[in-house]
């Protein structure tokens, strides 16, 4: 496959270079118990112990690893710096790690600048920098390893810390739940070059089944895939299950196969098993041979994949929360895996805040809400504060391109569109403005603010708003008008007593995509009602590209429809590899306090955005719609389809 390797055995190629597709076993040794060694650790900045002799240690080319002491074992490129096993290395001298290192190390100031760096551990070497004096090999690798400590600490002061008491891996194993696969949530860190990431792949992780003073490693399959985390099981257990453990696969402690053998880290069995073989050589070619792991970039790739073009301070257009019916100018606080903390560029103590992804359709850049006809706030503040820039058009989510000359929307149409005070329901409303580039705005019918104040804007390509008809076809409760006495609701009868005309079907977005959500995968979501939080939820519902999602530990009134492909889903895992604080289930014993304090708290939030409360929602009885005007197409309307189909009400003449 394209983003895994097979590893194959060809005998025609052992002496081939100890990096390649194949390289980790070249040259494996048999394992012997009374081999005398020990091993180095970038790691460790403690003095370590040397290697019980009893434990077996993976050699290679008849090599043992040894500490940087200068003798055999390992070795440092002169030319990059880079520290691996010495017979991995380039040349009889085993000087440099590639042909481009010794080919690029005729220039002295080059060689100069690399020991700089060697010896002056973190430290960028200056231009006074001349040729140093040859240093010890312990000097320049113990320098080195301080230096690769420095920036994983680094990295581990950023690193997301789990919310006490709840695990992923336990939730999901005591109750055996499925997870959506990263593959699903194309805005999501390796969303879209996942790859065959599967079960059986296998990767190199630190071996924690030992008593050892220094990290070392060993061989692990994926026996369970959840999001971006494992279940692992390391190789020689086979069906035992005792020291199976979750963990991240973008995260830093794993590897594909083979980079043990490139990095000169240590392969040793578990305590565990290292009886059971006495050739541990053998045994790993075959159970590797022909297995995948991952592609040797993969690290790479999860380090460009988080990268975001959003940075602190620009300004953006978003829409005002008191007021959803117009925007307002916000500054970026901060920037968590795509996730934006926007502060109202009015807030003095910048407390009056609003949480979005970079993708989603409630931002813009400066100037949209003129451009299109839309309500905008001016701000109080004459002229942008110091460092404050905004922020590039070309950042943000574009939306598909319309023909407004023909038939179009028009003022009054009716439509049925996801209430965004109350997420749960799918409610009557009609069309009030017609702004530019082909944007609506929507207001709900029989709570809507005198002044329009809540009307909220809608894209004509949406899939947030409805045709007449859809939640009835499809089985969906319809929330209708506030007040409105002829229930059950009958959109035809409606129709007629407001003399009005519904949007034509073929105006709306009818495109689905084979998005691979299945009812019952978890995940992790953004309340919407509070959109700073991200909290365990499950797929209940799918209504073709519409999908249903339940807060677990939470009443099911709290549920939310969303997109299939909304920026405020993620994998499971996402918050562990963000940083992001993930909001747990509400366990059992404390639902009925919190439900009593929670719908408070959604009161309070809704009243925030419109100024009054919305009605609960009005079970209706399934009925099918009947009138000589309209026919159904039915079309594929099962709630777990996933592919495109007709079912949406077909307008006769």
């Amino acid at each position: 496959m394209e983003n895994t390797k097979e590893l194959t055995e060809h005998s025609s190629q052992v002496e081939r270079k100890r990096r390649d597709s194949f390289g980790m076993f070249d040259g494996y040794d048999s394992c012997s118990e009374d081999t005398s060694s020990s091993s180095s650790s970038d790691e460790s900045e403690e003095e370590v112990a040397p290697l019980p002799s009893s434990l077996p240690i993976i050699k290679n080319n008849g090599q043992v690893y040894t500490y940087p002491d200068g003798k055999s074992g390992m070795a440092t490129c002169e030319m990059c710096g880079m520290v691996g096993v010495r017979d991995a290395f380039y040349s009889k001298t085993k000087r440099f790690c590639s042909v481009s290192c010794s080919r690029s190390y005729s220039s002295n100031s080059k060689k100069a600048s690399i020991l700089a760096r060697l010896q002056v551990a973190g430290k960028p070497p200056t231009k006074k920098a001349k040729v140093l004096q040859k240093q010890p090999l312990v000097a320049k690798l113990a320098a080195y390893a301080q230096y690769q400590a420095t920036l994983q600490n680094q990295a581990k002061t950023k690193a997301a810390v789990p919310v006490e008491g709840f695990s992923w891996g336990n939730y999901i194993n005591s109750n055996s739940f499925t997870a959506a696969p990263v593959t699903c949530f194309k805005h999501a860190p390796m969303g879209t070059c996942w790859g065959d990431i599967a079960e059986g792949v296998r990767v190199e992780v630190p071996n924690t089944d030992c008593s050892l003073p220094t990290k070392v490693f060993w061989i692990a399959g994926i026996v369970k895939l959840a999001g971006y985390n494992a279940l692992l099981r390391y190789e020689g257990f086979e069906n035992d299950s005792s020291l199976d453990f979750w963990c991240n696969v973008c995260g830093s402690d794993i590897h594909p196969v083979g980079w043990c053998a490139t990095s000169g880290k240590p392969l040793v069995p578990p305590r565990t098993i290292q009886h059971k073989y006495t050739n541990w050589k053998a045994f790993l070619v075959k159970r590797l041979t022909g297995a995948k792991t991952l592609p040797p970039d993969f690290s790479q790739k999860v380090s460009e994949s988080m990268q975001y073009p959003f940075k602190t301070s620009m300004r953006v257009e978003v829409v005002d929360k008191t007021h959803l019916c117009r925007t307002r100018v916000a500054v970026v606080e901060s920037v968590i895996g795509g996730r934006l903390r926007l502060v109202y560029e009015e807030s003095e103590d910048k407390t009056d805040d609003f949480w979005c992804h970079m993708y989603s359709p409630l931002i813009h850049h400066i100037g949209w809400s003129r451009s299109i006809g839309h309500r905008f706030k001016r701000s109080d503040i004459t002229k942008k504060q110091d460092g404050h820039f905004d922020a590039p058009p070309h950042l943000f989510m574009k939306v598909k391109e319309v023909d407004a000359a023909g038939e179009w929307f028009k003022e009054g149409m009716k439509l049925e569109a996801i209430d965004p005070l109350n997420l749960s329901a799918i409610c009557v409303a009609t069309i009030r403005k017609v702004l530019a580039d082909g944007y609506l705005m929507i207001g709900i019918d029989g709570s809507e603010a005198a002044d329009g104040s809540d009307w909220f804007c809608y894209h004509a390509t949406s899939p947030s708003i409805f045709p007449v008809g859809f939640c009835e076809i499809n089985m969906i409760e319809l929330t209708p008008p506030r007040g409105y006495a002829k229930l059950p609701f009958k959109w035809f009868d409606y129709l007629r007593e407001t003399d009005s005309i519904a949007a034509p079907v073929k105006l709306f977005n009818k495109e689905v995509p084979n998005h691979g959500f299945h009812v019952g995968m978890k995940l992790e979501a953004v309340d919407l009602m509070e959109p700073r939080l991200v909290c365990v939820a499950t797929v209940t519902r799918i209504i073709h590209r519409l999908l249903r999602i339940h807060f677990d530990g939470w009443e099911d009134e709290y549920d939310q429809w969303v997109d299939c492909e909304s920026p405020d889903l993620y994998p499971v895992g996402w918050c562990q590899l963000t940083g992001y604080q993930l909001q747990p289930p509400a366990p059992q014993s404390s639902r009925d306090s919190q439900s009593s304090s929670s719908k408070q708290k959604k009161k309070a939030k809704s009243q925030q955005y419109k100024g009054h409360k919305k009605m609960t929602s009005l079970q209706l009885k399934e009925e099918l719609l009947d009138g000589e005007e309209y026919s159904f197409l039915q079309g594929a309307s099962d709630q777990e389809s996933n592919g495109s189909a007709s079912y949406y009400i077909k307008q006769e003449p």
